[in-house]
């Protein structure tokens, strides 16, 4: 049973004007449909990559998870604070750190140990 309807439609991918023989019919042919889904499936792809900025934090956070030691730009990133407020921090002998020339340098495990030591004297 066929339908005897005929609708003047504009394709959505060429925008070539083609006669229609339903109402959902979108594509004027299969070339233009199965383009039009290739380029879905490209636009869906791309969407779900991460954006640079993400890729640059997720970069950095691996970096410094293989690291021992770090310098101040690299623990402030690690624990969120500004260089000036470690610069304090260590100073006021709360951040253990090592002079090597004009580089600060900063154990990874005494940061670890820092913490852990403030939330289990804090508890109990």
């Amino acid at each position: 049973m066929s339908s005897n309807i005929r609708i003047k439609k504009v394709c959505q991918h060429c925008g070539e004007e083609f006669i229609a023989k339903t109402t959902v019919t979108k594509y004027c042919g299969d070339n233009c449909a199965k383009r039009a889904y290739k380029a879905r499936k490209k636009k869906e792809k791309i969407k779900k990559t991460p954006s640079v900025d993400e890729q640059k934090i997720e970069y950095r956070a691996r970096n410094l998870e293989q690291k021992e030691f770090l310098n101040i730009q690299e623990t402030s990133h690690l624990l969120g604070a500004s260089r000036m407020t470690i610069y304090r921090q260590i100073k006021k002998g709360n951040i253990p750190a090592i002079k090597l020339g004009r580089r600060t340098i900063i154990m990874k495990s005494a940061l670890e140990n820092l913490f852990y030591n403030e939330g289990h004297t804090k508890t109990a």
